[in-house]
């Protein structure tokens, strides 16, 4: 399985965790990793390029940190633009069948119903599962870090290993209402 890892973090050099993550993904074979803030400091996204990754991929994955709730600014200017009409959906398949999913890192805790945050990684993500059915791919697991500005080193090292395992092993799709 080819794996497409779209890094979305605009301060990724100082960002342990993401950082972390990002270099356990360059050594995995079949596994192609692309710094998008790097890649376009402008916001000026070469769509065709782009599109050209996703096609050549099995999975595509799109890591970022949560801020306030969402995704960094690029992840939603890269939607608008990449998913294009006629390519991604309205007549276009060229993402049909593929795996979807989201690497995420929340720095606080509390992400739980009726928690601090008031809802679950799961249901902030929600947008992301709805885009990927409207362009015909499979949503798959989520991996998930919460609480990563606070949790201790050998937990946040548990789960940079474990990064490994979600990029090259076998993902299930999620349920509509997971």
């Amino acid at each position: 399985m080819k794996t497409l890892v779209l890094i979305f973090h605009p301060h990724l050099e100082q960002s342990k965790i993401n950082q972390s993550l990002a270099q356990v993904a360059q050594t995995l074979p079949n596994v192609t990793v692309r710094n998008m803030y790097e890649q376009y400091p402008d916001f000026q996204i070469n769509v065709k390029e782009e599109q050209k990754y996703m096609e050549e991929s099995d999975r595509i994955i799109l890591q970022f940190p949560i801020y306030w709730y969402s995704a960094p600014a690029l992840v939603h200017k890269w939607e608008e633009e990449v998913l294009e009409a006629g390519w991604a959906y309205m007549g276009g398949h060229a993402l049909d069948d593929k795996e979807f999913t989201v690497a995420a890192s929340f720095g606080a805790g509390g992400y739980e119903a009726g928690g601090y945050s008031h809802y679950t990684p799961n249901e902030l993500l929600r947008p992301f599962q709805s885009m990927a059915y409207r362009i015909g791919m499979k949503y798959v697991t989520p991996f998930i870090m919460t609480n990563v500005m606070r949790e201790n080193e050998d937990i946040l090292n548990q789960q940079i290993n474990d990064y490994q395992n979600f990029l090259t092993g076998e993902l299930t799709e999620l349920a509509e209402r997971d």
